[in-house]
């Protein structure tokens, strides 16, 4: 109910491009820049919004339900098959989605389980890698729907010894009677992951002693999860014409890692370190709400959710010889002796309620609170609590308005906290980190033109965050500190253009400044060194992208898009830059009545820049995937 603008993303056109993932779906997305891998497995990405690119900082929601929990988002079991749309909304959303809303959120919504559509899909492309997919509606209980989708994917990269293959099976359930709705979903994901080795840098550029495909993780290396998840949902009516909705969900994930990475850029003995670790997490989310109806021009929701989570880690560690030149993989005996642990149990609770007061036809102005407490303890040590509120306001303002075609602007000011990220480090740090806060501006213009046909969007924000997470390391262990202060601000330009024929242009440009603001860091862990005006590492200062599609129900499919990182910093003190790079992927196909040929091509001009740093490994980073190239069809049956 705030006035916020959502980009929306139809599976329609996901299905077009053929996105797979989460970098393919979000490749034209305005502002946001998505790295695929990174420290969670080559299944996995780093997006990047508003400037600010940690793995942590926004919100993964899969059909209504966060897709990570309390923890971290789990986007390495993401699934982007039978999707209806993905909602992308950026900025914190302090108010419905709460302290794990941080720079934005993600929302990728599914078919509904009464959709009864059949598809059958295989394809097959470089470095071994396939899928094999089906979506169907099947039988269940009288008076319901149900759908399943099904799939098995199989992902080889040029890295050595990297790739996953992961098999999943999703079954939504619902019963609709009348104005009152009912659903059920089950998610099973099991995935087994051959990670990559980050690129060490050596002063201010990536290392030249490290071939470029290298991979120093002992033989036999994996990042392997289980994840089984259940929900179930209602939406009835209730007083007064009001709605009521409720949903509750159940994760358990078993994680097992054995890995290692580079630590002195030589051949000497020793030269990496590793560790093996098992992680058992289990998650409880429930979230009610009541939307009352429009009276006197105002409209009101209230509503309360709570996240429940339980997580420990059990490992040990271990150094290693890896030739630098990566000709075989060091053979490591794995530790059977799990001598180290981390674990963390987690509390968010949060009452909240928001209004839309329309005085006018042509203005809405709309405000909302939130009631945050959060209990959290790590390992033996006492359990902290927080409580504190956050919340927005805003309004928007129809300028003009003809028919369908219109131009807005809007405002809003927002104000959040999110407690620190918990990654189940080894470092044996037991203390709970100070929560992030963050107050941000955002105002801008939004409009359609053309009868429909051009949408606009200009838009400019202002963030200062306090007591950032960043990662540090300890004893050669990955772990976790607060720091001092940032703002990120900037602007951001989108343009959507429907042309006859089944073509669809967008195009958006994204000039983004991040800076520390106030920032003391010791690098050498004696003298602290004041980074205030600095940028913020791996953050580029200008995106843009552009994107073509032809996609007509019947006949020759094709689309081309072009994404443009700018210029970044590899490290906090900026004297490691790297220039801006172009990606091109491009699709061409054939769709008939029951069936469709397709050759989908990412990365075409094979770029190998830099796209994300590691927090495992000090001073390394992981580069754009090399060239893939998969040739499939899809039958509709």
């Amino acid at each position: 109910m705030s006035r916020r603008l959502i980009e929306v993303i139809s599976g329609q056109d996901l299905r077009a491009r053929g996105a797979s993932n989460l970098r393919d779906a979000l490749t034209l997305a305005t502002g946001v820049s998505i790295a695929p891998g990174g420290d969670a497995g080559p299944a996995s990405a780093v997006p990047e919004m508003w400037g600010l690119r940690e793995f942590d900082a926004f919100l993964l929601v899969v059909d209504g339900t966060p897709w990570g929990g309390a923890f971290n988002p789990a986007i390495s079991t993401l699934s982007m098959r039978d999707v209806e749309r993905v909602e992308i909304l950026r900025g914190p959303a302090p108010v419905t989605y709460g302290a794990t809303s941080f720079v934005g959120v993600i929302h990728v919504v599914h078919r509904d389980g009464a959709e009864t559509s059949r598809y059958l899909a295989v394809n097959g492309g470089t470095f071994g890698s396939g899928s094999v997919s089906a979506d169907f509606a099947m039988p269940f209980l009288d008076k319901w729907n149900a759908r399943l989708s099904a799939d098995f994917d199989k992902q080889g990269f040029k890295d050595a010894r990297t790739g996953y293959s992961r098999g999943h099976a999703l079954w939504r359930a619902s019963k609709s009677d009348g104005d009152t709705r009912t659903w059920l979903t089950a998610d099973l994901n099991i995935l087994g992951q051959d990670p990559a080795s980050p690129h060490p840098r050596e002063g201010a550029a990536l290392s030249t002693s490290t071939p470029l495909d290298a991979n120093y993780n002992p033989s036999g290396a994996y990042l392997d999860e289980t994840r089984v998840f259940l929900s179930g949902g209602f939406e009835r009516p209730f007083a007064s014409g009001a709605s009521w909705s409720g949903t509750a969900s159940y994760t358990h994930s078993a994680q097992k890692m054995f890995r290692g990475f580079l630590t002195d850029i030589s051949n000497a003995a020793n030269n990496a370190s590793g560790f093996t670790e098992t992680i058992d997490i289990n998650d409880l989310y429930a979230d009610t709400h009541i939307v009352w109806p429009m009276r006197a021009n105002l409209r009101w929701l209230t509503g309360a959710d709570v996240m429940m989570a339980g997580g420990e880690g059990k490992g040990a560690t271990f150094t290693y010889t890896a030739p630098l030149a990566a000709t075989s993989a060091p053979h490591v005996t794995e530790p059977s002796t799990l001598n180290l642990d981390a674990g963390s149990d987690r509390l968010f609770f949060g009452a909240y309620a928001s209004s839309e007061w329309t005085p006018a036809a042509s203005v809405t102005f709309s405000a909302g609170a939130r009631a945050n407490m959060t209990r959290e303890s790590h390992g033996e040590g006492t359990a902290v609590t927080h409580t504190r509120l956050s919340g927005q306001i805003g309004a928007i303002w129809a300028l003009w308005q003809q028919g369908q075609n219109h131009l807005k602007a809007f405002g809003n000011f927002r104000s959040t906290f999110k407690p620190a990220a918990f990654d189940f480090s080894l470092a044996e740090n037991e203390g709970v980190l100070e929560p992030e806060t963050s107050t941000s501006y955002e105002g801008g213009v939004k409009g359609r033109f053309f009868d429909g046909a051009a949408d606009v969007e200009a838009s400019y924000f202002s963030m200062d965050m306090a007591n950032i997470v960043t990662a540090v390391v300890v004893n050669k262990l990955p772990a976790l500190a607060n720091g001092g202060a940032t703002r990120f601000k900037g602007v951001e330009l989108a343009t959507d253009l429907r042309l006859a024929g089944s073509n669809f242009l967008r195009a958006s440009y994204s000039a983004h400044d991040s800076k520390f603001a106030d920032y003391l860091y010791s690098f050498d862990g004696a003298t602290n060194t004041q980074l205030a005006g600095k940028r913020f590492e791996m953050s580029a200062k200008n995106l843009w992208s552009a994107g073509l599609s032809h996609a007509p129900d019947q006949g020759l499919l094709c689309n081309a898009s072009i994404n443009f990182v700018g210029d970044r910093f590899m490290n906090k003190r900026n004297t490691a830059p790297v220039p801006g790079y172009s990606t091109v992927d491009a699709s061409v196909g054939y769709r008939m009545a029951r069936a469709e040929y397709r050759i989908d091509g990412r990365n075409l001009g094979n770029r190998r820049d830099v796209v994300a740093e590691s927090e495992f490994g000090d001073a390394q980073y992981y580069r754009m995937t090399a060239m893939t190239v998969r040739a499939g069809v899809v039958i509709k049956y």
